[in-house]
């Protein structure tokens, strides 16, 4: 075979696989279309401060809106810290998939869950990825997973302003916004300011902030005490110019349901925590109502 035909034959092989790959990432894209136009309402939950119980909001915001009757889909696409699995009880229980789509877990009739956390065979594993995969797997989570028609998508996002945040962002086009959550502790309103400033330079409108751990209920005499302070979220809202959807406290229950695989809000209604975050998934819900 001369140099010539050989030369063809390799550029022909290029062209093909070139021709493959726009066919998947166009596939990939009216995947992508499909899926997002059967979600009414998209909500980012974010935080610049890693401990403030962000995964607990997003967990506990989604199972509200599906005990209501809202068909909810839940991702988590903390991939280095998957908790949702563990805060919602479904451990082990791996995505069946069929015909290339993916279907997520079913933690009850009207909601659907996603997260790396399901993927692995020991929570123990370290999923070592970089940028460009992080990107790749989010957009999978999205496109290739049967979330079918749903009222609400909550993500759960990490902390920070880093790759998992801005793939979520620039992939839900046209998203309804982002819940921040912090706790009144100077340290962490410094970080979560940067969030609000994120969602400014992304043109993500900011729903609201929740100052979480705002004063600890005695499980006793019912009487709250300040531990980690109290009001700091709403004073940094009112200094950004965002809504300020409410103060949850610190309550024991809320923290031995998260690690029981209880959501609070479902096991533990009467809890003072439980009773905090009605009122704030009745501010999300009415944010996100036709016509507002």
């Amino acid at each position: 075979m001369s140099d010539v035909q050989l030369g063809e034959k390799v550029t022909q092989k290029s062209c093909s696989r070139e021709q493959t790959e726009e066919l998947y990432k166009l596939k990939e894209q009216i995947d992508l279309q499909e899926t997002l136009f059967g979600i009414r309402n998209k909500i980012v939950v974010l935080s610049g401060k890693g401990g403030v119980g962000k995964s607990s909001v997003a967990a506990n915001l989604a199972v509200s809106l599906s005990l209501q009757g809202k068909k909810t889909g839940l991702l988590d696409v903390d991939l280095h810290g998957p908790s949702i699995p563990t805060m919602l009880g479904i451990e082990g229980k791996l995505p069946a998939s069929a015909g290339g789509r993916i279907e997520p877990v079913a933690y009850s009739e009207n909601l659907k869950v996603m997260s790396v956390g399901l993927l692995l065979r020991n929570q123990s594993e370290a999923v070592v990825w970089r940028g460009p995969a992080k990107h790749g797997v989010i957009k999978q989570f999205l496109a290739a997973v049967e979330w079918g028609d749903l009222d609400y998508l909550i993500v759960d996002c990490p902390p920070g302003t880093g790759d998992e945040p801005l793939s979520v962002i620039q992939l839900l086009d046209g998203a309804e916004g982002a819940i921040i959550v912090t706790t009144p502790q100077d340290v962490a309103l410094t970080d979560v300011r940067k969030s609000v400033t994120f969602c400014r330079q992304m043109n993500l409108p900011v729903l609201g902030v929740v100052e979480n751990m705002s004063g600890f209920v005695c499980p006793h005499c019912g009487e709250s005490v300040d531990i980690f302070k109290s009001g700091g979220g709403s004073r940094m809202a009112d200094e950004m110019n965002v809504p300020f959807l409410g103060r949850i406290p610190l309550d024991p229950a809320m923290v031995s349901a998260g690690d029981a695989g209880a959501p609070f809000v479902e096991h533990q209604a009467a809890s003072p925590a439980a009773k905090a975050f009605g009122e704030i998934v009745a501010t999300v819900a009415e944010l996100c109502a036709p016509g507002k």
